[in-house]
């Protein structure tokens, strides 16, 4: 009886404990990897304003990150193809897990969250076929692995989640890199990209490929507005194109959309959009080109908007009132209605991404 007596009260103790949320992390509204002066890596909790709101010391470059739907946790991925995944407390800094690979895989850089939070799903490789697959982390489990499945295709990167379900969207770069150099591509002649939705089981719902002129045009970030239009990224990796569209929109059930700046602006972008992000109030959507230097703006339907001017320009995500960007040089800025303001400047130089957390 005495030992009922304890668990029950160790169960109504339990119960009583605070749920930590966001909040208790200083409310970021993003994320982001950066390379500090001493050259050390780190992953940051941003505001609005763009003031820091937490640091965690990361062992090596970062790429992106997943943040938890209701708690303040995030998953930082290394740049790819990399081998550590970080399950941190933003609340009080501490690592709380590193996800454990199979032998012969390798992560991809992204990762999203279910719904209710209790899955991750991340984007990886098998390094001796080259194919993409999607691992599964039981988040209630202290992220055990729990599967796979086929990503359907080689190089799978950004994986997202579509609004209101739990079914996923997946772009599959497909670029098949060497074992001992996994920077070298070997099949650009042969290279296939696309678009793929999945169930949670692993289910092909619809995949989307492109023109097969345009099939050097890796699919590599994704952006999602409410209602589920998809907005995806592209790099070509035709030597010397610096006109192929880079911007594709898609809605499942429908042919997908590719977009393209005026010649003179398109060549600024360098045939590299880098990241991609919907406006705040999902109007428009905006691609970072780091190499050129620029971020493009197009509305919602893809039409050419407007090109800002922002040196090493690469991650881009929604504000109120447009966008927030970050840059190498240390920048976090505003664009709205065709002005860049410069909120703040870091000590530090930003990575490729910004990673809009749940509100």
């Amino acid at each position: 009886m005495a030992t009922r007596r304890t668990f029950l009260t160790s169960l109504l103790a339990a119960s009583a404990l605070p749920t930590l949320t966001w909040a208790d992390a200083g409310n970021p509204r993003y994320l982001a990897a950066a390379r500090e002066p001493d050259g050390s890596y780190a992953l940051f909790g941003l505001g609005t304003s763009g003031q820091d709101t937490f640091r965690v010391p990361l062992p090596a470059r970062g790429h992106a990150a997943a943040g938890h739907p209701h708690k303040p946790l995030a998953v930082a991925f290394a740049r790819r193809p990399g081998t550590y995944a970080l399950v941190i407390d933003c609340a009080d800094g501490h690592v709380l897990h590193e996800l454990s690979l199979p032998e012969g895989r390798r992560f991809n850089g992204h990762g999203a969250f279910s719904a209710a939070g209790d899955v991750l799903y991340t984007s990886e490789i098998d390094a001796a076929s080259g194919q993409g697959v999607i691992g599964l982390w039981d988040a209630t489990r202290a992220y055990r692995r729990t599967g796979e499945w086929a990503s359907q295709g080689i190089g799978p990167h950004e994986i997202a989640r579509l609004p209101g379900s739990d079914d996923l969207v997946i772009a599959n770069g497909g670029i098949r890199t060497a074992l001992d150099d996994e920077r070298t591509k070997l099949n650009l002649d042969t290279m296939m990209p696309n678009l793929s939705y999945f169930s949670a089981s692993g289910e092909l719902l619809e995949q989307i490929t492109l023109a097969p002129e345009l099939h050097q045009n890796s699919i590599r970030h994704l952006a999602l507005q409410s209602d589920g239009l998809v907005a995806f990224a592209m790099q070509t990796q035709e030597a010397g194109d610096v006109f192929t569209p880079l911007l594709g929109l898609h809605r499942r059930g429908s042919a997908p959309i590719l977009a393209s700046a005026p010649e003179p602006q398109q060549m600024r972008m360098q045939g590299y959009a880098g990241s991609i992000a919907f406006s705040g109030n999902g109007a428009q959507v905006a691609l970072t080109s780091p190499h050129g230097g620029v971020l493009s703006v197009f509305d919602s339907n893809g039409t050419f908007q407007e090109m800002i001017s922002r040196a090493d320009v690469s991650g881009v995500g929604p504000a109120q009132s447009g966008f927030m960007t970050t840059d190498g040089l240390g920048g976090l800025c505003s664009v709205a209605d065709g002005a860049l303001s410069r909120l703040n400047t870091a000590p530090r130089a930003w990575d490729n991404h910004l990673v809009t957390l749940p509100v």
